[in-house]
């Protein structure tokens, strides 16, 4: 099985960045906590992190046929792209957002979610530790899938 996490703008300054919001995390020691998890459980991992909307797009369309699920935070984007919306939606892979941070109880700008509703699940506020828990979900999605002989699945 193959799980792509995907990581939106600004991600790759997490550490440097507001760690009163986001904590002294590195993207790239959250990166490696995932990696061991998806080794521990035989999972294959890739991670992609841009600041650019349409390579976020592309890489959600990569996935299609490549990938059998999506961790995504689309971070800023999470709160005016439709076009990554509508890319989760035509690709129909279990998808978990994740946030690090609680986007409810933050700016009002950032409690109106556009890829939510095309996502399984989302995680939010538990720090990087979040990053695990959807680690976990996508997992036992695959595995509900997996396990279906033929039944239709609608998440």
């Amino acid at each position: 099985m193959k799980v792509v996490v995907i990581q939106g703008p600004n991600l790759n300054m997490l550490g440097i960045r507001e760690q009163q919001i986001y904590g002294p995390m590195k993207l790239e020691q959250i990166h490696q906590q995932m990696k061991d998890f998806a080794a521990q459980n035989g999972i294959e991992v890739e991670f992609f992190q841009s600041n650019l909307e349409g390579e976020i797009v592309d890489k959600i369309q990569e996935c299609y046929g490549d990938a059998n699920g999506i961790i995504i935070n689309a971070a800023a984007y999470t709160h005016t792209s439709i076009a990554i919306r509508d890319a989760i939606a035509a690709v129909g892979l279990p998808t978990v957002e994740v946030h690090i941070s609680n986007i409810h109880r933050r700016e009002e700008f950032r409690k109106e979610n556009m890829i939510a509703p095309v996502c399984t699940s989302s995680i939010v506020g538990f720090g990087p530790f979040g990053y695990h828990l959807a680690m976990v979900g996508i997992m036992q999605i695959m595995n509900e899938i997996k396990n279906l002989s033929g039944a239709a699945v609608l998440f």
